[in-house]
């Protein structure tokens, strides 16, 4: 089987898990924010997850894409199986270890870190004192979701994805149940928060075992690749994902509320779900699935398959991103209406919400782009490059979220992400171009213009339909009122994809046409 098929047909496999995880999201966040809305209880609580969630992606995640993966697959090439599961069980061991220390910290130093994370909550203290208590509850998941994190950097390193890829799925459904048996009682919340990571990282166990696994706790601590992860990690911790990092420092801004005013960090959380909807889906799943492949590649001499995979990942990632950036821009706040409007959720945060959605939505390209670039960097062993690239950006989207949040309130603070994330794309390309030659940069380019003209065709054909199809206030006509514009959209890129010669489209339709004959 070519890369490229495998590539996909992983793709659709992890797609599959992320889509159902993601449908799951967006139903955790209908129920969130019709019991809660956008004030006080859910900011504290927005607050509360976005700290280990953060620390996560340092410790967990993070650490699978930018040294495990690629460390434990070169390592798999050339030892035993034995000796690859000595190093898997030596790097758990670390991991136990140090994300213990991190996770008591936490909870010990809740107080400081949300007056850092959160300081427009100081002038509040009913707001701040729910939101230490509820960092407390939630600190322990970073420790269950970092070894979820790192037993499914495993099961990729041995090219198997579904698992892990629908495991997030628990996480949702505990939120959803324990946020429906307790009402406005967020600590019920923040308990279904622990009993999703904790299923998250069982459900994996069987799979791992099933593959060779046998835990050794504790035994030893040393080991020559350990030490390669470790110094990879190092700089990893400061470029854990642009995107990431760049919406903490926007919930920072977010929190002040005397000047972006009230709600803001919670508007800025229902906006962020929405775009993370196209990442999680695709880029995500892209990046995760290309990762082993970019591993394989990079320790080729001739760096000529590595360059035609990155071709190939960042125009499906312009293909399926530019017309999502562009539906969001277009029916914004239908989508937002449709749900997420009722209950405490009322009319004047849907029009909030769709704003920063509008403003954030620019970027949307870039976003999954960035995820592709790191991938390909972490592969070459290079996690210092992006380490700096993260640092430009996170002080340019401080820079600019302090200049335009006057003029634009929160919008200014969406705008400064899309901006720095932009940058941040250009910047990977132009290193990467100088570090592995080009890697078809002029088929991109006529790619991505392409598919903008037809994106933005779409989004005209989106426009034409949303104002001559009538969304009710009922929650099934809305929906359905939604469900016709997604697909009418759906259809017109399709058939301006096909008018506007976009070579990703007619490879798609061949290769579909194939599996079906099949």
């Amino acid at each position: 089987m070519s890369t490229h098929k495998f590539i996909l047909r992983s793709s659709a496999t992890v797609s599959l898990g992320t889509l159902s995880s993601r449908i799951l999201g967006f139903i955790r966040d209908m129920v969130f924010a019709r019991i809660f809305g956008v004030y006080a209880l859910a900011q504290a609580f927005v607050i509360a997850f976005k700290i280990p969630n953060l620390l996560r992606d340092f410790l967990g995640e993070g650490a699978a894409n930018a040294a495990i993966v690629p460390v434990f697959t070169e390592y798999k090439t050339k030892h035993t199986q034995e000796e690859f599961w000595e190093l898997a069980n030596i790097v758990l061991n670390l991991l136990l270890v140090a994300v213990s220390a991190v996770t008591i910290l936490g909870i010990i130093f809740a107080p400081i870190i949300v007056r850092l994370i959160a300081p427009g909550f100081t002038v509040l203290p009913e707001k701040l004192e729910v939101t230490i208590r509820l960092s407390r509850i939630i600190f322990p998941y970073i420790l269950l979701i970092s070894l979820a994190a790192y037993v499914a950097g495993l099961l990729n390193t041995l090219k198997h994805f579904s698992v892990p890829s629908f495991a997030p799925c628990l996480l949702n459904i505990s939120i959803i149940i324990f946020a429906m048996l307790f009402g406005e009682n967020i600590t019920g919340l923040a308990t279904g928060v622990l009993v999703g990571g904790l299923l998250q990282l069982l459900i994996q166990i069987p799979v791992l075992y099933k593959k060779g696994f046998k835990l050794k706790l504790f035994r030893r601590f040393k080991h020559p690749e350990a030490k390669t992860i470790g110094i990879l990690m190092i700089p990893r911790l400061f470029s854990t994902g642009i995107y990431q990092l760049n919406n903490f420092v926007d919930s920072i801004f977010g929190s002040l509320s005397f000047i972006v005013g009230e709600g803001g960090i919670a508007i800025l959380y229902f906006a962020y779900r929405l775009i993370q909807f196209p990442i999680g889906i695709f880029s995500n799943a892209l990046s995760q699935v290309v990762l082993p492949s970019f591993s394989t590649q990079a320790l080729e001499e001739d760096r000529g398959k590595l360059k035609n995979t990155l071709s190939f990942s960042l125009r499906a990632i312009i293909f399926v991103m530019l017309p999502a950036s562009i539906g969001f821009m277009v029916l914004g706040r239908t989508i937002i209406r449709a749900l997420f409007e009722g209950g405490k959720f009322d009319v004047h945060s849907t029009i909030l919400t769709s704003e920063v959605l509008f403003f954030y939505s620019i970027g949307l390209f870039a976003y999954g782009a960035n995820k592709i670039l790191n991938s390909c960097f972490f592969s070459l062993k290079d996690t210092k490059t992006p380490a700096k690239i993260s640092l430009f950006a996170l002080i340019c989207n401080i820079a600019l979220n302090s200049i335009l949040m006057f003029p634009m309130k929160l919008n200014g603070l969406a705008l400064a992400t899309s901006i720095s994330g932009i940058t941040t794309c250009l910047l990977q390309i132009f290193i990467l171009k100088n570090r592995i030659g080009d890697f078809h940069l002029k088929e991109i380019g006529v790619s991505f213009s392409r598919i903008l003209c037809a994106s933005l065709a779409m989004g005209m054909m989106c426009h034409f339909l949303m104002q001559n199809i009538y969304i009710g206030n009922s929650f099934i006509s809305k929906a359905s009122s939604l469900i016709l514009l997604l697909l009418g959209g759906v259809a017109s890129y399709v058939i301006f994809c096909f008018i506007f010669g976009v070579k990703e489209m007619r490879d798609l339709w061949n290769w579909l046409a194939q599996r079906a004959k099949s």
